[in-house]
């Protein structure tokens, strides 16, 4: 059943980089706030190191891992196999929004496509690496990725993607404020 490795080994690398999905979750400290689970695709997802990954966080519906990672820190992200043999796994770890022109930007900006609507760079050092087995988790063909969100932030421009976020990205459901590029 669930296994806790060291750190991301190749194995565990090799199969992270199969997945074309991957779910992020994260929360607020206050116990009434509530708890996101975000699910997220295209070629967004950096293996950095054995205990450090990023991912390319695209404008959407809104900013609720940003905001709740400067809140504090906490991030959870979880592959599933829906082809081939089953498992999961789950990265835990102390995460950052990095926004244009904070330290970091450029490095981390560069590991990844230039996609339309991209609006910061999420950096994870993982804690903890879990695998468990998947056995219930259903097989899934892919049928190709969407292009709806990048052709929406091409259709809004620079200027309308950027008033979008300042409408629905600067603060969290729960109210928490939510930085900007």
């Amino acid at each position: 059943m669930a296994k806790t490795h060291p750190g991301i080994d190749e194995r565990l690398r090799a199969f992270i980089e199969a997945q074309r999905m991957f779910f992020v979750a994260s929360a607020p400290l206050e116990a009434d706030g509530h708890v996101n689970v975000s699910p997220k695709g295209l070629d967004t997802f950096r293996i950095l190191g054995p205990h450090r990954v990023a991912y390319l966080d695209l404008t959407g519906s809104g900013n609720e891992t940003a905001a709740h990672l400067d809140q504090n820190g906490r991030i959870t992200i979880m592959f599933c196999a829906f082809e081939g043999p089953p498992d999961i796994v789950r990265l835990y770890g102390r995460g950052r929004a990095v926004l244009p022109g904070d330290t970091g930007w450029d490095d981390l900006r560069a590991a990844f496509p230039d996609l339309p609507g991209a609006r910061q760079v999420i950096e994870v050092e993982v804690t903890r690496v879990q695998s468990s087995c998947g056995f219930a988790v259903p097989r899934y063909t892919p049928a190709g990725d969407r292009d709806q969100l990048t052709r929406w932030a091409v259709s809004k421009g620079d200027d309308g993607v950027a008033d979008y976020r300042a409408t629905h990205n600067a603060a969290s459901i729960d109210g928490l404020p939510a930085r900007l590029p």
